[in-house]
């Protein structure tokens, strides 16, 4: 049986979904990891739902529908879960050699970028910068990479994002996935300067905590 994780990696090596208007539902590859992916013309749920359930609720050529707030509130309270931000989807290649960005690695912290990181994330590592930056690195949905970046207020607009972005693809060790909220325009800039190229929208639904 096909995987997310199978389709993440297909999609690493240059190979995306075929743009055919087509949806594509998969299990979960976790009980943490729960929401829907929309690439060009193709979009892939997966959730441990009948198919039958998930085509039932999306109407028949309408390509917005699963990122869609109906679609997406139905799939929440079957999962008794709230869905989250829809971000872009980025995906860059690893670099070898140093980073570009002076970092000291954390051991443990209370940095609310952190407690969620843990939350959607495991194998975290965290870096900061003495110029008032955070890189995070973990291991997110399916198992691939995924890094997150933040940028003190008085520290920004001085390229500190994008060396910070940059510096997740020499620390981790295969392919980086990034999720960037549309409206953050520094964060997507500062992505796409550092090599990250848009692959495509996700929204997922976390696992409730406490």
């Amino acid at each position: 049986m096909r995987t997310l994780a199978d389709l993440l990696d297909e999609a690493q090596r240059g190979r995306l979904p075929e743009a055919d208007g087509g949806l594509t539902v998969l299990p979960q590859p976790s009980p943490r990891d729960l929401g829907v992916i929309a690439f060009t013309a193709h979009t892939v749920v997966f959730a441990d739902l009948d198919p039958v359930w998930i085509r039932d609720r999306l109407p028949p050529g309408d390509l917005s529908a699963p990122l869609c707030p109906p679609f997406l509130s139905a799939l929440g309270r079957w999962a008794g879960r709230q869905v989250g931000n829809i971000d872009l989807l980025l995906l860059a290649e690893p670099l070898a050699g140093p980073p570009p960005a002076p970092l000291e690695e954390l051991t443990a912290g209370d940095h609310p970028r952190v407690a969620r990181a843990r939350r959607y994330r495991d194998d975290v590592r965290v870096w900061t910068s003495q110029d008032g930056g955070l890189l995070v690195v973990g291991r997110g949905v399916a198992g691939r990479w995924e890094a997150a970046v933040e940028v003190e207020p008085d520290h920004r607009g001085r390229g500190l994002g994008r060396a910070l972005a940059a510096s997740a693809r020499h620390l981790a060790p295969g392919p980086v996935w990034a999720q960037v909220a549309p409206g953050n325009a520094a964060s997507v800039r500062a992505f796409l300067a550092a090599g990250y190229r848009p692959i495509g929208a996700e929204a997922l639904l976390p696992a409730p905590t406490g």
